[in-house]
């Protein structure tokens, strides 16, 4: 089953972009782009994940795991980003020791969200 990988591509990071730059955010996500995540990780771009006050933003999640948000990233964050997406990929219940994570998800992780219920009727 693959992972989701949002990034929040409208993060300013306290930034005002110059007319026609890109913000900060969907900077990330280009960087994202260029490193290539794995397989087993949909990256999706999105335009809001209301953790505007703590810098760029990602949020990773998966049915029937732990999901988390993660802030104050940028584009030099990439690989670590994708580190860090491959670990919460091969965690069977999105829960990856500690030690494990990469150092941004130990010292920024802004919330941790249970799992949802799977319904059976939307799994069909």
């Amino acid at each position: 089953m693959s992972v989701t990988l949002h990034v929040c591509i409208t993060c300013r990071a306290g930034q005002t972009p110059a007319e026609g730059e890109l913000a900060p955010g969907a900077r990330l996500h280009a960087a994202l782009v260029e490193a290539g995540v794995p397989d087993d990780v949909n990256l999706v771009p999105v335009a809001c994940l209301s953790a505007c006050s703590q810098g760029c933003s990602v949020a990773l999640s998966a049915p029937g795991r732990w999901s988390y948000v993660y802030g104050g990233l940028s584009a030099d964050n990439a690989a670590d980003v994708i580190a860090g997406a491959s670990a919460y990929a091969a965690a069977p219940d999105g829960i990856v020791p500690w030690r494990s994570r990469p150092e941004i998800f130990r010292k920024q992780s802004l919330a941790r969200i249970p799992p949802l219920p799977v319904v059976p009727e939307a799994a069909e």
